[in-house]
């Protein structure tokens, strides 16, 4: 895959932004625990950007997958990982089930006011007892009339909080655990919901995380994306552009992270000599910008077999493991070399460090990545469902 000219504008309109409206308010944003996104996403879909691969009809781009890519990566040059994590989950965690089974008054109701970044949604999977073990959740929906009722938890929930609806994960039936789940569009104002406890978490500070609780809440059915007993399904699928996301958002925050670390090391004196000069330094950095361009390339290529229709599970589970752990790898070196100053609060390395250690638990932990892996490489026996 080779960005072209209209990428590389996307990316630009996407840079102004953040320079302009985004990273001037980033540090204050991070000591609130919260950045409004109401208003950041009304900004971010005046410019056509919360929507890129969606349908025209909704007020989306109509383009291909490698644009919101494109976008993703340039998400990077955010100066914190919770802003960018909130408008992932808008255009690429919350919406891509709704936006390719989703009935054409779902679309309406729900698809079309995120891509004008009119309402705020998130994604309802994980819950107290159930993470990355996604066949776990124990939320149910059980049918009253033409209506859904609603009753569980979630928690780990990223922009829950602000939200305006959440596309849930929910048991539909008693049926066999990857059988028997639906997604539902849940407006976030109904009886029956609470928001009941902001999360506090080491990074990730801007981005609100919720627990949250369902009593009896009555939801139609016609809210219900796609077929009855079909969302395991549906949230596969969205969990692989999820994973796409992760890695393609991962890449500028490890560049910028290393030149700063250059630019320190050139002007920290030490022991009669800079930094810079000695030379496991040198070549560490070097090391490390190569395994960052190596995972740009893995990233690329499953896009672009993404965007030609061909499943791409393995080839996104390895740029979400790999973006992971050499994002732990990158943000630790680099604190290192900074010494004292990178231990402090203010150095964007320390951020990274803090955020970053995310991307090996959010959208499937590791050791589901190599567990899904070790399947199709045929390394593991697939269990018989």
């Amino acid at each position: 895959m080779q960005y072209t000219h209209e990428h590389q504008e996307i990316r630009k309109t996407l840079r102004r932004y953040i320079d302009e409206s985004i990273n001037p308010q980033v540090d204050a944003w991070e000591e609130a625990e919260i950045a409004p996104l109401h208003e950041i996403f009304k900004g971010l879909g005046a410019l056509g950007l919360l929507g890129l691969s969606k349908p025209e009809e909704y007020g989306g781009g109509g383009l291909d997958y490698s644009y919101a890519m494109a976008m993703a990566e340039e998400l990077g040059h955010v100066r914190c990982g919770g802003i960018p994590m909130a408008i992932g989950v808008q255009t690429d965690m919350c919406t891509p089930a709704l936006a390719r089974f989703g009935s054409e008054e779902l679309k309406r109701e729900f698809l079309a006011p995120a891509i004008a970044g009119e309402q705020v949604g998130c994604i309802g999977v994980s819950e107290p007892g159930a993470g990355s073990d996604v066949a776990a959740i124990r939320s149910t929906a059980r049918k009253d009339g033409d209506d859904y009722v609603i009753s569980g938890q979630k928690m780990w929930i990223t922009n829950s909080l602000q939200a305006d609806w959440m596309c849930m994960l929910v048991n539909t039936s008693d049926g066999p655990a990857h059988r028997n789940k639906s997604l539902v569009m849940v407006p976030m104002d109904l009886p029956g919901i609470e928001r009941a406890k902001k999360i506090r978490k080491i990074g990730m500070h801007s981005s609100d995380t919720g627990l949250i609780y369902f009593d009896e809440v009555r939801v139609p059915q016609r809210f219900r994306i796609g077929e009855e007993g079909q969302g395991f399904i549906y949230q596969m699928q969205q969990f692989q552009e999820e994973r796409l996301w992760c890695a393609a958002s991962s890449l500028l925050p490890m560049e910028e992270c290393i030149a700063e670390t250059v630019q320190w090391a050139q002007e920290r004196r030490m022991f009669g000599a800079t930094l810079a000069d000695q030379q496991w330094v040198q070549f560490k950095l070097a090391e490390l910008q190569t395994e960052v361009e190596a995972l740009r390339a893995l990233t690329y290529r499953a896009c672009a077999l993404h965007v030609q229709g061909e499943d791409v599970l393995t080839l996104a589970s390895m740029a979400k493991l790999k973006a992971g752990r050499l994002t732990r790898e990158v943000a630790d070196t680099c604190l290192q070399f900074w010494g004292g100053m990178g231990f402090t609060l203010e150095n964007r390395v320390s951020r990274l460090y803090r955020d970053g250690r995310l991307a090996s638990i959010g959208g499937g932990a590791d050791e589901v990545m190599l567990g899904i892996l070790a399947k199709t490489l045929g390394i593991a026996k697939r269990p018989p469902r």
